[in-house]
């Protein structure tokens, strides 16, 4: 008997406010099948917020979703970014372009716009930085390979019209939302809150299901941006997220508690790890998951430990020390 084939993900659009809409849009990623985008009535169109990933048939999947709440692309007035990672940035340039809008995002996007422009120094650069990391020459190889012929899920690299900093402001008819920059899980990260409805936009800064990524190589501490950016969300006292993945939340404060829990635990985990150093940031994944390190997850957990072994020097509680071959390795300050 064989195993049933997994449900294909689509496109879907409902309301779930007056003047709000979510547009779920499919996503290629194990454990991650979907992303949100948002749009929001303004006037005799919408802001969009946010667009899904780049890839075949995206474009279709968007316009489906749109047109079960009676929406169109050309209705789009504005396109809002909270982050420029692929599947939030992904398809900004073909809505650009259809929809003849302005796009507003983060000034701090060369995480993706200066990798997006060059992919060949983008894979020499990562390629690079897991050298640096201890990773050996075989998986190092295996992993060049296999990125050469990954999809960037980007349609084109395209600049922002206005830059998202704190105190810019958007018009819709739910209000005016107020940007509100939120580094950490990418240094292009910000949300919008709309303080008379205690309503925000949280990107990936906050998600219905607490999982944390940090994007690694463009500060010095994104953990620490991370834990400033929950700081600076829960002086809002909002009571209604509506986050980059997963379903509308209402539970503000408790995911926020249940962030600050988790990144507490893994940086105690990390620290206790280089007792016994010194090591190699790969040494210590091995340590940390108790999964073995494959294809599929050595990007994300060697950013991750990466991060929280900055993070760890950053309050005085790691050292690191470079050998002969460029190879840093970490022990317990």
């Amino acid at each position: 008997m064989t195993a049933p084939a997994h449900k294909r993900e689509v496109g879907r659009g409902e309301r779930v406010l007056p003047g709000v809409w979510r547009l779920r849009l499919p996503l290629p990623w194990p454990g991650v099948p979907h992303c949100n985008a948002w749009a929001v009535a303004r006037g005799d169109g919408i802001v969009l917020f946010d667009t899904g990933m780049h890839g075949p048939g995206s474009m279709a999947q968007l316009e489906r979703a749109l047109k079960q709440v009676n929406l169109r692309l050309e209705h789009v007035r504005l396109l809002v970014v909270t982050h420029a990672h692929s599947d939030h940035y992904g398809q900004a340039a073909t809505i650009v372009e259809r929809a003849g809008c302005e796009l507003w995002m983060s000034p701090h996007h060369q995480h993706q716009t200066q990798f997006g422009s060059d992919q060949e120094a983008a894979l020499s650069r990562r390629i690079e930085i897991a050298r640096q990391s201890g990773v050996p020459a075989e998986p190092l190889a295996a992993y060049e390979e296999a990125a050469k012929d990954r999809e960037t899920g980007v349609a084109g690299i395209v600049l922002p019209d206005r830059e998202l900093v704190d105190g810019v402001r958007i018009e819709t008819d739910l209000g005016v939302l107020d940007v509100v920059e939120t580094p950490g899980h990418a240094p292009s990260h910000v949300c919008l809150h709309q303080p008379e409805r205690r309503l925000l936009i949280s990107g990936d800064h906050l998600l219905g299901r607490v999982s944390i990524y940090f994007e690694h190589g463009w500060s010095p501490d994104p953990v620490g941006e991370f834990l400033a950016s929950l700081d600076k969300v829960e002086a809002l006292d909002v009571r209604l997220c509506l986050s980059g993945h997963g379903r509308t939340f209402t539970d503000v404060e408790a995911h926020i508690d249940a962030n600050r829990r988790l990144v507490a635990e893994q940086v105690e985990r990390h620290h206790r790890q280089l007792q016994d150093g010194p090591l190699t940031a790969f040494e210590m994944v091995a340590r940390v998951h108790d999964e073995a390190i494959n294809l599929s997850n050595a990007s994300w957990w060697m950013a991750e430990t990466r991060c929280y072994l900055e993070h760890l020097e950053a309050l005085g509680r790691a050292t690191r020390a470079v050998d002969d071959e460029d190879v840093t390795r970490w022990t317990a300050a």
